[in-house]
């Protein structure tokens, strides 16, 4: 049998591995790899337009199976292209493998046409960042390469020049264990002996939870009916936690809705499950307050601590919920649940309010009608910026359905490109991007990415014609807006000279016609919806904090807009409370 080269151990060892996908853009230094992949049969090189939508796409997948994914980008300028996508799944503890292509090894250091040291740069975005520098490397960096991406959660990068690639690997070496999913941890007997203590002495607890919570729904639900607690959640946490929570009182920061807020200062414990949540001005700092989490560098850094617990959530009630003892007094869960529903009824009727008429059509009703008409097991990736807020008050999670987006790096564009990674792990599946016309045209080439490869990916395009998150930052900071206009083509008729199906909505009447007939078509569409750029609105009274930091209960509302099917589930909620 002929002996490897360096280009095809690396792939072998990505293929045992269990990648199945490279997303890249081809280049010279690429090029030993990409001709290994060309003759592999278990793993697939996928073209396109751009790095960046590369790593976002690969960040993407790996969010949607648990495994790890892989991207490449060429020398130089090529793999720098991936560097925000990278920070994303990173952020997002997406377990990426990215291959960034070197110069030929005998010029590095020398000034050599797009010379860079990749190794270097992507260190703040990796948990792992090496140089191949010469076969025999190969292929324990890369196993340990892995190690660390799946093991630690996160991106682990390798540099590999072009020549190194070629050469012939020392040894075709027998098939070595790798780690392909992580452990759960428990914490220590004195962490959940405290831990239970505290519980027990507070009368008013409340949980705030996070993306940590994946896989511990039924346990929060448990614990919550055993000391019964109001349950909120960050915007990372809501496909998690939010679906049949009778115990739900909605969501805390900018984007927030609901009583999450009161309940998180109105309490004497509270307890953060799996959450980074990144604005401490909504957090309280006078009440008891305790951090569950699985990084434990996480534990303590947003707020101060009364108790730092180091574990996976799911493991950590598991240990705890038998032990406290059952509480009976429902009255600070019962009057958070109220003020939930109270919350949300006064600010749905914003946009129930003729609806149907208002011209251009109201962003809330676009959401609402997409939540109503997707697939129970959908898809949805979403742009950072105003997509983020329908997305975290209209989309409802039940278990099945996915919501992804940049939402801890906040890039802008993401959307798109992260719907293509998650629709080549199922072509069956419906994957919907939730795009606003700024991220779309950032990185609207990769729309030819979907006609290449037939991919049935929804783009929705919420169009209209300007950064509106950016000028509501302007505005409640008191500036102008200033340079966030856009000047926008028929992105419906762009899409149809690309060879997709493609629809502009310009009237209410015309939308669930059009997002009905963009999901029955089998291939990739994109319906572009003109919509109200003065969607958004400031209260009447803003006070400094606000301005400094929106450190406002949400329930106050900051954008306006309604909730969808969350005011549903929140009156569900409050009949289920008991009358005296």
């Amino acid at each position: 049998m002929a002996r490897q080269n360096v280009a095809e151990q690396f792939v072998d060892i990505l293929v045992r591995a269990g990648v199945r996908r490279l997303y890249g853009v081809v280049g010279d230094s690429l090029n030993p790899v990409v001709d290994a992949i060309r003759r592999t049969r278990d793993i697939d090189w996928i073209q396109v337009r751009h790095e960046e939508v590369a790593a976002f796409a690969a960040g993407a997948e790996a969010q949607i199976t648990g495994g790890l994914a892989a991207c490449a980008g060429s020398c130089g300028p090529g793999n720098l292209h991936l560097i925000n996508g990278l920070y994303d799944a990173h952020r997002s503890m997406a377990p990426v493998l990215a291959l960034a292509s070197q110069i030929p090894s005998g010029e590095i250091g020398l000034g050599y046409f797009q010379e860079t040291h990749p190794d270097q740069l992507f260190r703040e975005c990796s948990h792992y960042s090496e140089l191949i520098s010469n076969p025999e490397q190969m292929p324990r960096l890369l196993h340990t390469a892995i190690q660390h991406a799946v093991g630690q959660g996160g991106v682990s990068v390798v540099s590999l020049p072009g020549d190194i690639a070629s050469r012939p690997a020392p040894e075709r070496t027998p098939g070595t264990a790798l780690v392909t999913s992580r452990p759960t941890v428990r914490p220590g007997d004195a962490e959940i002996d405290a831990l239970v203590a505290m519980i027990d002495e507070a009368d008013r607890v409340t949980l705030f939870c996070g993306s940590g919570t994946a896989g511990a729904h039924a346990e929060v639900m448990r614990f919550a009916e055993r000391i019964k607690s109001p349950v909120g959640h960050a915007l990372r946490g809501k496909e998690w936690i939010q679906y049949d929570n009778p115990y739900d009182v909605g969501m805390s920061g900018l984007l927030g809705y609901g009583a999450a807020y009161e309940a998180t200062h109105e309490c004497d414990l509270l307890i953060l499950l799996g959450t980074d949540f990144p604005y401490n001005a909504f957090l309280p700092d006078d009440v008891k307050i305790v951090q569950v989490d699985v990084r434990p560098e996480r534990l303590g850094r947003r707020s101060r601590l009364d108790l730092a617990v180091w574990g996976d959530v799911r493991e950590t009630l598991r240990c705890t919920t038998p032990r406290v003892r059952a509480k009976n007094d429902r009255r600070f869960l019962d009057k958070m649940l109220k003020k939930h529903a109270d919350a949300l009824e006064g600010v749905v009727r914003a946009y129930t309010r003729k609806v149907e008429k208002h011209l251009p059509i109201h962003p809330e009703y676009v959401a609402s009608v997409i939540d109503e008409l997707a697939d129970d097991d959908a898809v949805f990736t979403v742009d950072t910026g105003m997509c983020n807020v329908w997305a975290a008050r209209y989309l409802s999670p039940n278990g099945r359905r996915r919501i992804i987006g940049s939402f801890s790096h906040g890039s802008m564009a993401n959307a798109m490109p992260q719907a293509i990674g998650a629709q080549f792990t199922d072509r069956n599946r419906q994957v919907v991007s939730l795009s606003g016309d700024g991220g779309f045209s950032m990185l609207m080439g990769d729309f030819l990415t979907l006609v290449q490869y037939d991919l049935p990916v929804k783009v929705i395009v919420f169009n209209n014609s300007s950064l509106g998150m950016v000028e509501l930052e302007m505005l409640v900071a008191g500036l102008p807006s200033y340079g966030t206009t856009n000047k926008n083509p028929d992105f419906a008729a762009v899409a149809r000279a690309a060879g997709a199906h493609g629809v502009r909505v310009e009237k209410p009447k015309q939308l669930a016609g059009a997002l009905k007939d963009a999901f029955r078509h089998k291939g990739p569409a994109l319906v572009d919806v003109v919509t109200d750029p003065n969607a958004l609105s400031i209260p009447p009274k803003i006070s400094a904090d606000m301005v400094t930091g929106f450190a406002l209960s949400a329930s106050k509302i900051v954008l306006d807009g309604g909730v969808g099917r969350m005011l549903q589930m929140a009156r569900s909620n409050l009949r289920n409370v008991p009358r005296p």
